[in-house]
């Protein structure tokens, strides 16, 4: 089944929610940077949140970036998302092993430790929205819930879930994000909660191979959800050798001789996607002409 998004309103346009399964996106990430699998359920946690905020942007060209920095082995995470759902993420550290935490579960928050999200949005202005929030669990659901309650001022309920196979592949990935819009009756969000209350993980709705409209349904019964739209979600990183050598050119003629006298051909990998691109002593002497301007 191909990764999308539900966008759906209920409760007479009180409240807006998204629902995604992204099992295949998340899996694909794993492969790229050979992830473990407490690093899978991280990065593939804020991923995943990730399509589905990038979803809310407007304009075709907005981007919206998480990045988590934390005092853990994983150290950090960043994640892109434009407004097509596509979606590209890296961590800092790919392979980390921890025991996993009494409930069985693996130890996100021991990975991330204590630290910060960074909300980033390039929307066209001057100048990126940059919103930023500590670390309140480290488990990326309950900090983006914070986030959107303090820094947007939305009431929000996240659930983020991966469940990662033995062989370290990805069997499930999803989530959802439901917000209450302004003006919402007090006894809406008393239903909203009680339904929050009583509904199983995210993990286990899509163990039992809930589609996200079902997951909707389930969250939002009684509250006659309309869904919307149907997002596609990939992971795509939008790389080239061109912005890579856009990349060299920034880093100074100084480094750039250094790699010419060695005089071997330079290998440059791509952060997001770990994609390789060469460039011979020709190419960066033509990058250090063209740097100056000759």
């Amino acid at each position: 089944m191909k990764d999308y998004i539900v966008r759906a309103t209920a409760c007479n346009n009180q409240i807006r929610a998204f629902a995604a399964t992204t099992t295949n996106m998340v899996g694909e990430a794993r492969e790229k940077h050979n992830t473990s699998p407490v690093v899978s359920a991280a990065l593939g946690r804020l991923m995943t949140a990730a399509s589905m905020m990038g979803s809310m942007l407007k304009n075709e060209k907005d981007l919206i970036t998480l990045q988590i920095r934390g005092d853990g082995p994983i150290k950090g995470l960043v994640v892109t998302a434009d407004a097509k759902a596509n979606v590209k993420g890296y961590p800092y550290v790919p392979i980390v092993d921890l025991p996993l935490k009494e409930n069985g579960k693996l130890d996100v928050s021991g990975g991330l430790g204590n630290g910060i999200m960074n909300i980033i949005k390039d929307i066209g202005l001057k100048d990126p929205y940059v919103g930023q929030t500590h670390l309140v669990s480290g488990e990326i659901a309950e900090d983006l819930t914070y986030y959107f309650a303090t820094s947007e001022q939305v009431p929000s309920a996240v659930g983020l879930g991966v469940l990662v196979d033995r062989d370290y592949s990805i069997k499930h990935s999803g989530g959802f994000i439901i917000q209450l819009l302004p003006g919402a009756d007090e006894e809406v969000i008393i239903k909203l909660e009680e339904r929050l209350k009583v509904l199983p993980s995210i993990t286990n709705l899509m163990s039992e191979g809930k589609t996200p409209e079902e997951v909707l349904d389930m969250l939002l019964e009684g509250m006659e959800p309309q869904i919307l739209e149907k997002i596609p979600t990939k992971f795509q990183c939008n790389c080239t050798k061109e912005r890579v050598e856009k990349a060299l050119i920034s880093i100074g003629k100084k480094d750039i001789k250094e790699m010419i006298d060695e005089g071997e051909t330079i290998e440059l990998n791509c952060h997001f996607c770990n994609k390789k691109y060469y460039f011979t002593v020709d190419e960066l002497q033509e990058i250090i002409s063209y740097a100056q301007g000759e």
